[in-house]
């Protein structure tokens, strides 16, 4: 029963703070630290009370350290921010092995949505009444980045309902 309602907990708590991250990135185009160490610290707690398994421990671990190693890559060439390639680790762990690839092809594919969405955005006109909006600004000028976490967090979670934390809760 125990693990059955830490899993409960987990999949809420996940779900709760890629949103959070999703939109604390669009307002301020920066995911803080706290959020990720909070996200992969959680994990950390969780899964053994969840009654995740060694192994599935060990391969998410793993997942986690391969999407560090890849998104740091994309950070060190400033194709993403810094706060994305940890976001982008930390959900590695909740997801594991499986999760993960469907994490990032989702991700991928929200992300082009997005690319495309900030390119129409930055090219039209606003109504007067957006322009006193700091974070609206940001988005629209041609400068800035894209907000990655607005792709990631719906791409987690989809990919969420195949990942161990689903089985769990069965």
């Amino acid at each position: 029963m125990l693990p059955h309602i830490v899993a409960i907990i987990g999949v809420v708590f996940f779900a709760a703070t890629m949103i959070h991250a999703a939109l604390e990135d669009a307002r301020f185009y920066t995911i803080r630290n706290t959020l990720v160490i909070a996200i992969a610290g959680a994990w950390l707690v969780l899964s053994p009370l969840a009654g995740l398994a060694l192994p599935q421990m060990g391969l998410a671990i793993l997942a986690g350290a391969l999407v560090l190693v890849a998104t740091f890559g994309l950070f060190s060439f400033g194709l993403i921010g810094g706060g994305d390639a940890k976001l982008a680790a930390a959900t590695a762990l909740w997801l594991g092995p499986q999760g993960t690839l469907l994490f990032l092809v989702y991700t991928m594919m929200i992300g082009g949505i997005l690319a495309i969405a900030s390119l129409v955005l930055r090219s039209a006109p606003l109504p007067a009444s957006f322009y006193g909006q700091p974070w609206i600004a940001r988005l629209q000028s041609p400068g800035a980045g894209i907000p990655y976490a607005v792709a990631m967090a719906p791409a987690a979670l989809f990919a969420l309902p195949h990942t161990p934390w689903f089985a769990l809760l069965a």
